[in-house]
């Protein structure tokens, strides 16, 4: 008989170790994919934060989030230096809206746990509504780098606004924020979308490590998940970034749209 439960425990033990094992590693390739879009469109949340919630249940929430914001700020930082190797950025109008994007994540993350996300999703789901019609009826919008002629205060204004109201979106809820940097330096500056990809990966970035200082401060990243997770999302961003280079903005806005698309349905079957 004892020798019969010694048996039933070690393939209770064996079964457990290799239902984790697949959870990882389904985890991982939705990371991988996550972070192939991510790179250029942003969206990467889409994917990834919900792999989360299905496949490592028995995370608390503030655990899966800071596990998710982990991985993501890793592969985010691959796709930002390759980026930078390859498009040139404008680091002096650029510096206004890194440090309003670092206060701006920092104070949503501090407001995570007194402020019903639920509220805000009309806004939101609005807002991706709104870009995603004024992408597809703006034909040329994106395709050509043509900088919008802006005074010195027209640009701190636009990348303050741009830097800190996204930033703090992301450090309190955070899916579509890549995408938002995208559609606001289109918009607002006159960059075509690989351009914008490039210093949206980078603005994407400064929130990330924003929010995840709160998140490491208070000890709530599962290492033993998010590192590997973290692997998968850099190569990810790594092909993805890689891609964004070679095909050029034709390509970035039509995954542009698609994703977009995607966080309009998701997030809208989500609220209701």
């Amino acid at each position: 008989m004892e020798v019969k439960m010694k048996f039933l425990d070690r393939f209770s033990f064996a079964l457990f170790y290799l239902r984790s094992m697949l959870s990882l590693f389904l985890l991982c390739l939705f990371a991988f994919l996550a972070g192939f879009i991510d790179a250029m469109v942003g969206g990467g949340g889409l994917i990834q934060l919900p792999a989360f919630f299905i496949l490592q249940p028995q995370l608390s929430l503030v655990q899966t989030l800071a596990s998710n914001k982990t991985a993501s700020f890793l592969g985010t930082t691959v796709a930002t230096v390759r980026y930078v190797k390859k498009v040139q950025l404008d680091w002096k109008h650029l510096s206004v809206a890194i440090v309003a994007a670092f206060a701006g994540a920092f104070g949503g993350a501090l407001c995570v746990s007194y402020i019903h996300k639920e509220q805000f999703m009309p806004f939101i789901i609005t807002a991706l509504v709104i870009v995603l019609l004024y992408t597809l009826f703006k034909k040329e919008l994106g395709l050509h780098h043509k900088e919008k002629q802006l005074s010195p205060f027209q640009f701190s204004l636009y990348a303050l606004l741009t830097g800190g109201v996204i930033g703090f979106y992301d450090g309190l809820i955070g899916p579509g924020t890549g995408s938002f940097f995208i559609f606001a330096f289109v918009v607002l500056f006159g960059y075509n979308f690989l351009h914008a990809s490039a210093n949206a990966k980078l603005l994407n970035c400064v929130t990330n490590f924003s929010a995840l200082s709160f998140f490491f401060a208070k000890g709530m990243i599962v290492w033993e998940l998010a590192l590997p997770v973290a692997a998968a999302n850099m190569l990810g961003n790594y092909l993805g970034a890689q891609f964004a280079l070679k095909k050029g903005s034709g390509y970035i806005r039509i995954f542009f749209i698609v994703v977009v698309a995607a966080l309009i349905l998701k997030l809208g079957w989500d609220y209701l």
